[in-house]
């Protein structure tokens, strides 16, 4: 067994070659950290079926239990248990990034302090938000440096880490053609709060927006950022649930999406409780393409989006840098937009690289002589 963060190509290849020599071999994705590895983490075992059989009793027993149901099952074939885990690890790094701008926007938008903050992620914590990652942000906000006397949050360098898996989640997304956009602007968000110093200079040199002073109304822009952040949550799981639907399709893997859910819902980093509402829309209905029309976030889904305009739009005004925030919302907008200007583009590689289209009113696809207006050509239909 490999419980490493590994890349599932690898647990692929190692599947194969260790099956000619007669072993067995599982790629187990664990999620829980330091915590999780001394009080039971989520696990998702894939590959061989039976060699899963023989230590189910094991892994069972070491996971974490949920309602009295281990947070471990069998995920599937090949690689799927570390495919699951490092799709995982991408929805981690769009939550953490999210509940980051949330923090942002409140401390620089409407001036609450840190302990405010720590108390307004405390009181999110007994709402619909209950998880982990708003659990340990409100621990940290209330966290005094020992050396300094200030909040921790005060004295931490802006500058992230990463170890790469959502760096893979966002690459692999690429290669299926899945809008996981909430991930990687996550990532990508890394990759630029590591250019501190590149930072402190432009912040001299670029100008920004200077929006006219006016008195917020703190309780107001809590309760819209609230629920902003839970409007973000939820476009981010669609996404990685979508991923995970292309990868099973893809990869011929019949991935349980519900089954999924409730692994996450304890030992691991993203537990929160609304995957209880994700492990039911994938119950009654398997082959749900995307979790924002699922009957039972659908109200929130057409409530919340007001409260996630209004708080990127107030830190579009203000000179905020929100990444997933506005990436939640432009997938969120993308989802209910039944046409686009996409056809432009088509017509445009159509021009310049007789790429062909497709048309509305007719069947097959299409070329046009742009240089000589309608000079239309009918072709069989290719790959573009």
């Amino acid at each position: 067994m490999d419980g490493g963060n590994s890349d599932f190509h690898d647990s692929n290849r190692r599947i194969r070659e260790l099956r000619e020599h007669g072993i067995r071999f599982l790629g187990v994705g664990v999620s829980g950290g330091e915590k999780g590895a001394l009080n039971s983490p989520a696990l998702m075992p894939g590959g061989d079926l039976e060699a899963y059989r023989l230590v189910a009793p094991i892994l069972e027993k070491i996971a974490a239990h949920v309602d009295g149901k281990p947070c471990c099952t069998y995920i599937g074939p090949a690689g799927s248990g570390h495919y699951v885990k490092m799709v995982h690890n991408g929805i981690e790094y769009a939550d953490m990034q999210l509940i980051s701008e949330a923090y942002q926007f409140l401390k620089e938008q409407n001036g609450l302090s840190v302990q405010e903050l720590s108390h307004v992620f405390n009181s999110w914590n007994e709402t619909e938000l209950k998880s982990y990652l708003v659990e340990i942000t409100a621990n940290i906000l209330s966290k005094t440096d020992q050396e300094t006397g200030k909040p921790m949050m005060e004295v931490i360098l802006d500058k992230a880490g990463q170890k790469g898996t959502g760096k893979w989640s966002s690459q692999e997304a690429l290669d299926l053609g899945v809008p996981s956009t909430i991930i990687t602007e996550a990532v990508y968000a890394r990759y630029l709060s590591s250019m501190k110093s590149e930072r402190i200079c432009a912040e001299k040199l670029l100008a920004g927006s200077s929006p006219a002073k006016e008195k917020m109304d703190k309780e107001y822009w809590v309760n819209l950022v609230k629920e902003a952040l839970y409007m973000g949550k939820l476009c981010t799981y669609a996404q990685g649930f979508y991923q995970y639907q292309g990868a099973s399709a893809k990869y011929g893997w019949s991935l349980d999406l519900g089954e999924i859910a409730l692994i996450f819902r304890g030992g691991c980093i993203i537990r929160a409780d609304f995957l209880n509402k994700i492990y039911r829309a994938f119950k009654e209905n398997r082959d749900l393409a995307n979790l924002l029309l699922a009957p039972c976030f659908l109200e929130k889904t057409n409530r919340y989006q007001a409260s996630l305009r209004k708080v990127v739009m107030k830190g579009m005004e203000s000179g905020l840098s929100l990444p997933c925030f506005s990436s939640a919302l432009s997938f969120c907008d993308g989802c209910r937009s039944s046409r686009t200007g996409v056809n432009l583009i088509q017509a445009q590689r159509d021009y310049f690289g007789a790429h062909k289209y497709e048309r509305i009113d007719q069947e097959g696809t299409f070329h046009t002589n742009w240089l000589e207006p309608g000079a239309i050509k009918s072709s069989l239909k290719t790959d573009i």
